[in-house]
């Protein structure tokens, strides 16, 4: 029996179910751009292969694990590493039983569809995972792993992968870039730059950091000037590995447009370590209009993705670091938050400014409008919490009447999980087919656009937007 439905996300009713049917053919196999994500440059640098089942699907997927754990499973009983190094669970079949009792907790969620297809699609399974068939699938998989069809840079060509974007600090050597050029190996694989651990004050080792950042650029950590120069440095090294964007992080959408005297006082008390918390706050909010302002210089897209209330659980950073699922959407302002950015830079043609949310509530009010007026942004696609049916079904809905179709990026999948990658994409692709499809059927679109349109929601708005 297989796992997946043929029509899943498709309209109910008949007429308009067919069209989207026919929609989703014409993009159904278009190459996967993925201009934002997590996967490891390693896995395509050494070729390995992945080690065990559970290597692969569940110790390194937050999506999963924090499902589990949510009721109550031990995160060291699914191999999730310890700050510490303490111990935590290693058999992968231990794992995967373990993962497999407890898989009804992912009924009806995203994860459920993005593991169903990787099972069916990528391994060939067709009966549901349970605590009945858990060594017999596990069984599956890692002899499919143990094969050569089944290396990072086979699964890369089979899933037909265009490009992908791995995400790094700008303390990185980018060595695993470096040896997937050396190799010859012809998958695009490039990075993106992300400098939150030099420009959060609040960030682990901010300090160290920074001096560590300007030493690798050979720039005077002393002073704001170098310190400024130390990124341009480190962009343009990004740049020769195939970076296209920059990619931000912070709490809120704040931005600050200080002189450059006020801006070099600011970050002497930053250094220093005696700013308090609205000081941080403003170095946050000054850093990114000084990105974007270096943007408009070396062309680099710029992402902002905040709103996210990271590491929620003291303990849980504690035991096991950072990025272990407690991180919270949290309600996020746009319209006074980025007008300094905007006062700046808003006008300019030659900059992208590509904005995510985790507040669903600023669709409308907020960012459709932003982004449906300034030249210089656009819209990222539902992400993280809503990177599901009904989030970007929700997205499209309040967000095309004011921004339209082509203020917005298309999909990305900004994922740590491999095999999810065509299951994320497909999903999108589904839902934008039902999108369209239900503008033709209420007479808001005609039916020969919304052919047109299907592609480049797929596919081609990301290689504009991200200048691949």
């Amino acid at each position: 029996m297989a796992l997946l439905d043929a029509d899943r996300l498709f309209p109910v009713e008949e007429r308009v179910r067919g069209l989207a049917r026919a929609l989703y053919d014409t993009v159904k196999d278009a190459p996967i751009v993925s201009p934002h994500g997590h996967t490891d440059p390693r896995w395509f640098a050494e070729n390995a292969a992945f080690p065990d089942p559970a290597q692969l699907f569940v110790t390194p997927d937050h999506y999963v694990f924090r499902m589990l754990h949510s009721q109550g499973v031990r995160l060291e009983s699914l191999g999730v590493p310890r700050a510490d190094g303490g111990p935590v669970e290693t058999d992968g079949r231990t794992i995967w039983r373990r993962f497999a009792e407890h898989f009804h907790l992912l009924r009806a969620t995203p994860s459920r569809i993005w593991l169903d297809h990787a099972f069916e699609t990528v391994f060939g399974l067709t009966e549901r995972l349970s605590a009945k068939t858990a060594d017999a699938s596990y069984d599956h998989i890692a002899e499919c792993l143990a094969r050569p069809e089944f290396r990072p840079r086979a699964l890369f060509e089979r899933f037909n992968i265009d490009v992908i974007a791995s995400t790094e600090s700008p303390l990185d050597e980018l060595k695993w870039h470096r040896m997937i050029r050396e190799s010859g190996w012809g998958g695009r694989v490039i990075t993106a730059y992300r400098p939150d651990p030099v420009v959060d004050p609040d960030f682990g080792g901010f300090v160290n950091n920074v001096e560590q950042f300007c030493g690798l650029a050979g720039e005077d950590p002393a002073s704001y000037a170098g310190y400024l120069a130390a990124h341009r440095n480190r962009r343009a090294y990004f740049k020769t590995f195939g970076a296209t964007s920059s990619d931000h992080g912070h709490p809120t959408a704040t931005t600050h447009n200080f002189s450059p005297a006020e801006a070099a006082a600011l970050y002497d008390r930053v250094l220093s370590g005696k700013a308090d918390a609205a000081e941080r706050e403003a170095f946050r909010g000054q850093m990114l209009t000084e990105m974007a302002k270096m943007s408009l210089d070396d062309g680099l897209v710029m992402q902002i993705h905040p709103g996210a209330f990271r590491n929620h659980s003291g303990p849980v950073l504690d035991r096991f670091g950072r990025d272990k699922g407690y991180d919270i959407p949290s309600r996020t302002d746009y319209v006074t938050a980025l007008k300094p950015l905007l006062d700046a830079v808003g006008e300019e043609t030659g900059l992208t400014v590509i904005l995510f949310t985790l507040d669903e509530t600023t669709y409308a009010r907020e960012l459709a409008p932003l982004a449906g007026v300034y030249p210089c942004l656009r819209l990222g696609p539902p992400w993280w919490f809503h990177d599901s049916f009904e989030g970007m079904w929700r997205f499209r809905q309040m967000t095309t009447e004011t921004a339209g179709l082509y203020n917005t990026v298309g999909f990305n999948d900004d994922t740590r999980a491999f095999c999810s990658i065509p299951a994320r994409h497909d999903v999108a692709r589904r839902v934008d087919a039902a999108f369209l499809a239900t503008l033709v059927a209420t007479g808001r679109l005609c039916e020969d656009e919304a052919f047109e349109v299907m592609p480049d929601l797929a596919h081609r708005l990301a290689r504009q937007a991200y200048r691949l």
